[in-house]
């Protein structure tokens, strides 16, 4: 292909991993660069960590920009200087102005993780498991200034089983991008897609998850405690107070099943032994298989039944 888009990459979220990937390897397209969030220190010593589009750069062999700011002048000088046909933002992090917005020749492009107008913002993934959707995807959108509100160029979309935790389905909806994104690129190139506009009276709104967003309340009912353990994880965790011997502390649930045959009050142990964890909650209940108790790796519930040697936690049902 003669005429390759030149392509400029945005992103910082492990999503957008496998969407580099097959850009930087796809032959009807030109790689011109990639720019992430800066470094961050992480780990015991604080040591200075990449993004994991950052890392993924590295490792195919290009070296990646860390941007304090896409709309700072310089940063725009040199992306002008790159000539480039689309910017491809793909988690990122960053809110990009206009003179940004309008510097490619063919416009920016968002891979964004939902089904546009639905669930625009910062969480889709967490909120389409949270509400217990039947279905996911992605939409890939021309940038403007609103949030994710611009028109649409494609969607594609997937079932949910209510079986996904978010880090898993953030992957799979990573390398379900990477299958069509050099393809929907070129026609975008091309001007063989014609983006749709949102309606925007069907549009829902997602903030940033906190902390605090993972604390469970045991009086909500099974099907939206295990929706809670698997929308969070990897973080924040969804995670419970206990009271035993220790006093008080917080344990994190990292895998569970709602059991609607059992019930129990909020909180309530039903069943604490080397078969199983069960607690009660505003409906039904819910089975722990793994835990992880405060600054350490999760494991089987029964394991850490067996380091209370017998004694039988107190579920707070705040």
């Amino acid at each position: 292909m003669t005429n390759r888009p030149k392509i400029y990459f945005l992103g910082s979220g492990v999503i957008a991993i496998p969407i580099l990937r097959a850009v930087a390897t796809a032959k009807e397209l030109e790689l011109i660069g990639v720019g992430t969030q800066l470094s961050r220190p992480a780990g015991r010593n604080r040591k200075p960590t990449p993004t994991p589009v950052g890392a993924a750069a590295l490792e195919i062999g290009i070296e990646p920009e860390q941007v304090p700011s896409v709309n700072a002048p310089d940063f725009i000088e040199r992306l002008r200087r790159k000539r480039p046909d689309i910017v491809l933002v793909v988690s990122f992090g960053q809110i990009l102005r206009r003179e940004l917005l309008e510097l490619p020749s063919k416009g920016c492009v968002n891979i964004h993780a939902s089904l546009l107008p639905r669930y625009r913002g910062a969480s889709p993934i967490v909120q389409c498991i949270l509400n217990q959707d039947t279905e996911t995807g992605v939409s890939f959108m021309a940038m403007e200034r609103g949030l994710d509100t611009g028109a649409v160029y494609r969607t594609v979309a997937i079932p949910l089983d209510h079986s996904e935790y978010a880090g898993e389905l953030e992957f799979k909806l990573g390398a379900i991008s990477a299958e069509v994104a050099p393809g929907i690129l070129c026609d975008i190139f091309r001007g063989d897609l014609e983006p749709i506009p949102q309606d925007g009276l069907k549009a829902t709104v997602c903030t940033k998850i906190r902390k605090t967003d993972g604390l469970i309340r045991w009086t909500e009912s099974e099907m939206e405690i295990e929706a809670m353990v698997r929308a969070y994880c990897p973080w924040p965790g969804a995670f419970s107070a206990i009271r035993s011997s220790k006093g008080e502390e917080f344990v994190t649930l990292s895998r569970v099943a709602a059991r609607r045959d059992l019930s129990g009050r909020p909180g309530e142990v039903l069943q604490a032994d080397k078969y199983g964890l069960l607690v009660g909650c505003g409906r039904g209940a819910i089975e722990i298989f793994e835990i992880a108790p405060p600054g350490r790796r999760s494991m089987p519930a029964t394991a850490y039944l067996n380091g209370l040697r017998g004694e039988i936690p107190e579920f707070l049902p705040r």
